[in-house]
């Protein structure tokens, strides 16, 4: 559970949603500790802006092209705090995790930081995989979304954001921010649902990020890779 012991006034929280009403309140406690939390909503059908709104946070209605990178950046672009930190709206955040974020951005090498992964479920095989991610992560600095981005949003300006893309953001984003300086992976873990491993199984769910991650190597068009994702995503495929 995140810690409400401490607040810091330099951290906005960036939240990208499309129908998650019901992991909404699980945010509480790390709005709770930080200047801000802001909802970028793509277009919800249920009661996720109600909701957020109802709970205090900031709520930017977004219905545009761009995918998740374009509510990204329209969240960063509101950010009022020096700090910024994007989270999955599925995702729990570490005790403490205010005073460690801004420990590691006090680095002036660091450009980009993110938390080890944890994934909410007992299943053996999504354990195993969390921890390859963890690998990755630390020793390629190759951390994905889920592991929950922070960085200077001067940095972030610097970079010039996400690119506005139908998948891939998070990847393409953190190839660019490497190129800058060092990424670190703090051994503090951030806690996200195991809903989409579930669905179609770990290792099936896995080959499928891995062949998009290739075809993104071989030059295949994001909107192609997207219709894949999308298509090997159904249940029914």
């Amino acid at each position: 559970m995140t810690s409400t012991l401490q607040k810091t006034s330099n951290i906005s929280i960036i939240v990208p949603t499309l129908n998650e009403a019901d992991n909404l309140p699980i945010l509480q406690p790390a709005a709770a500790v930080v200047k801000e939390l802001i909802v970028v909503d793509g277009g919800s059908t249920d009661d996720t802006v109600k909701i957020a709104q109802d709970l205090g946070f900031r709520v930017i209605e977004k219905v545009a092209p761009g995918g998740r990178g374009a509510q990204l950046n329209t969240g960063a672009e509101n950010a009022s705090a020096p700090l910024i930190l994007f989270l999955h709206a599925d995702t729990l955040l570490p005790s403490g995790f205010q005073d460690a974020v801004t420990k590691c951005l006090a680095d002036p090498n660091t450009v980009l930081g993110a938390f080890s992964l944890k994934v909410d479920s007992g299943d053996t095989a999504i354990s195993f995989i969390a921890m390859c991610a963890n690998i990755r992560s630390r020793f390629l600095q190759i951390p994905y979304g889920d592991q929950s981005f922070f960085l200077q949003k001067d940095t972030f300006v610097k970079l010039g954001g996400f690119p506005e893309l139908p998948i891939m953001e998070d990847f393409i984003f953190v190839r660019q921010a490497r190129k800058r300086g060092k990424i670190v992976t703090l051994p503090q873990t951030v806690t996200t649902s195991a809903r989409r491993w579930q669905r179609l199984g770990p290792f099936r769910t896995t080959l499928i990020n891995q062949l998009v991650v290739l075809g993104y190597y071989l030059g295949i068009k994001p909107e192609k890779l997207a219709a894949f994702y999308r298509n090997k995503k159904s249940p029914n495929s």
